[in-house]
């Protein structure tokens, strides 16, 4: 199974396994991941999954939809490697991904 670590604004990490096919949105729920609410259950209907996705990560996540970007526009604070956790599925070749959770979130 593919490992993701979540880093929260203070630092504190938590490293999970996720199955192939889930998201990160659902990564962070099932493992009570301060920070990801999910309010609209992975709908990309809100952005309280929003989450910054490390760098060297950011090709491999795939680009965003313009779903995706119309509901970023609802986060705080948005970065270039903003992300919506609900529209990143894990793959083999996300295997060690690193998302931040921003601090508005927690």
């Amino acid at each position: 199974m593919p490992k993701l670590t979540f880093i929260a604004h203070d630092g504190t990490r938590r490293d999970v396994e996720v199955p192939v096919g889930t998201t990160i949105m659902r990564a962070a729920v099932d493992n009570g991941v301060p920070g990801i609410d999910a309010d609209c259950g992975g709908q990309c209907a809100c952005a309280t999954c929003h989450v910054y996705v490390e760098q060297n990560w950011l090709e491999k996540t795939g680009p965003q939809t313009e779903s995706e970007q119309d509901m970023l526009s609802f986060a705080a604070i948005t970065k270039p490697n903003s992300r919506l956790a609900c529209q990143v599925a894990m793959t083999d070749t996300l295997d060690g991904l690193v998302v931040h959770t921003p601090e508005g979130q927690h």
